[in-house]
């Protein structure tokens, strides 16, 4: 192990991780790095990859399951990077600074509706926390996020969206980390997004620039409200579970059935294995009732999956990370 004078940002060793997943399951990492800026998070990647080391990048813990015992390799969070400010054109900037991912300094201070209607986040934001910053400002284009856990980085890479659309309709640019280790920004046309999958090519998410529209407050608070209730009604949003499980299949295939559909239909809602159990009140959701483990979780996925398959000739995608296993379906 390198000497601790030497390592890139804030970090942890033998730190548990079920308290940092959505899902209340995971074990230990042999260590864990905590940068505090995007500028931190590419020192803290470079270092990980100059050891040879296996990289974990975790956010908000949602969408993922976390492997049980202890963590090969080294996991990187983002859950210090949790900045999210208005977009400040050059010419109103006293700094003159033309980098979008760059806070003005000093702070501005414009009419409320003065400046154009332009978030930016760092990878750690929370999606809930984009949705009430922009609620404060009588934005609207992201109320679809209130409820939805997990941040920012995650969200962008996996095209996070539902029936109100995707999150990539209001990514304007997106600042990442490469595979090859270069910082790059990325316009939505070099990415070509398609559903649940930002086609980011495994480059790691720095920072995001959102536009929004105009809107007023208490539209965008009735609309916020309005999906809230409605993921209430039909998700376990208070119970642990690491959102949707599968993938919506092609309605040619399905009947135009979804996931959820397809494995209530299977007749597996409420069917458990150890702690954890499809919710009764979405088929395409695992929650952990007490105590369940990682092992807990895959099995009954895995029975998810080939229940539906036999049944109705649908094999169901893993919407769902999972760490440190084959990237599967």
């Amino acid at each position: 192990m390198t000497s601790l004078d030497s390592f890139p940002c804030a970090h942890r060793q033998r730190a548990p991780l079920a308290d940092r997943s959505t899902l209340r399951v995971g074990g230990t990492a042999r260590l864990l790095l905590e940068p505090a800026d995007p500028e931190q998070l590419v020192d803290a990647v470079r270092w990980v990859r100059e050891r040879g080391e296996r990289l974990h990048l975790l956010g908000g813990g949602a969408n993922t399951i976390l492997p049980d015992g202890e963590i090969d390799g080294v996991v990187v969070t983002t859950d210090r990077l949790r900045r999210t400010f208005r977009y400040i054109a050059p010419g109103d900037r006293a700094d003159r600074s033309e980098d979008p991912f760059e806070e003005a300094t000093p702070r501005v201070m414009l009419p409320e509706d003065g400046g154009e209607p332009v978030l930016v986040s760092w990878a750690g934001s929370s999606m809930p926390g984009i949705v009430t910053a922009a609620k404060g400002l009588g934005w609207s284009g992201v109320e679809g996020l209130a409820g939805v856990p997990g941040t920012i980085g995650g969200g962008v890479a996996m095209n996070a969206g539902g029936s109100w659309g995707d999150l990539w309709d209001v990514v304007e640019l997106v600042r990442v980390l490469t595979p090859d280790g270069d910082v790059k920004d990325l316009e939505r046309s070099a990415c070509a997004p398609s559903y649940r999958n930002g086609n980011l090519g495994g480059a790691i998410v720095l920072a995001v620039v959102l536009r929004l529209r105009r809107s007023n407050k208490k539209a965008v608070a009735d609309a916020v409200a309005e999906y809230l209730r409605h993921k209430r009604d039909v998700q376990p949003v208070t119970e642990a579970s690491a959102g949707c499980v599968f993938k919506n299949p092609d309605k040619n295939v399905s009947g135009g059935r979804s996931a959820g559909r397809l494995v209530e239909e299977a007749g597996l809602k409420g069917a458990s294995i150890g702690g954890a159990m499809v919710s009764p009140k979405h088929g395409n959701f695992v929650v952990n009732t007490g105590g369940a483990t990682a092992a807990d979780v895959l099995a009954l996925i895995e029975r998810m999956r080939g229940e539906v398959a036999e049944r109705f000739g649908v094999v169901l995608e893993r919407e769902v990370k999972v760490w440190e296993t084959d990237p599967g379906a």
